[in-house]
């Protein structure tokens, strides 16, 4: 299974009415043949599952892809749970560009991000 480098990029908002390309993630994943996260291969490639979070004003943030034991999916960028940034259901996302996904920041705000691309 190849993964694929996923490109999120913050989609319209009030506050970016075009959205913003300077804010998101690139994270690489394994995707079944039609775009979804594919949880079976994750088990056999989960060590290069890695994500790198980009935010004006911010330093970049390092980490991995966790599919947790109540099967959400998570960014995480140190251990234990304090920083995990948790996906809106993404078992039911597609990878497209164009497509969108959200995530919740630990503090409980939620971003929408759009598929920039996928390589």
């Amino acid at each position: 299974m190849t993964l694929r480098r996923i490109r999120l990029e913050l989609a319209r908002t009030p506050e970016f009415p075009e959205g913003s390309l300077e804010r998101g993630y690139e994270f690489h994943a394994p995707l079944t043949a039609d775009g979804h996260l594919d949880a079976d291969a994750f088990r056999a490639e989960r060590a290069g599952c890695t994500v790198r979070r980009f935010w004006p004003g911010e330093e970049e943030r390092h980490g991995t892809l966790h599919h947790t034991r109540n099967h959400a999916w998570v960014f995480s960028y140190a251990p234990g749970e304090d920083d995990d940034e948790a996906f809106h259901r993404l078992d039911r996302h597609l990878f497209r560009v164009g497509e969108y996904v959200t995530i919740r920041e630990p503090g409980g705000q939620s971003h929408t991000f759009r598929v920039a691309s996928v390589r």
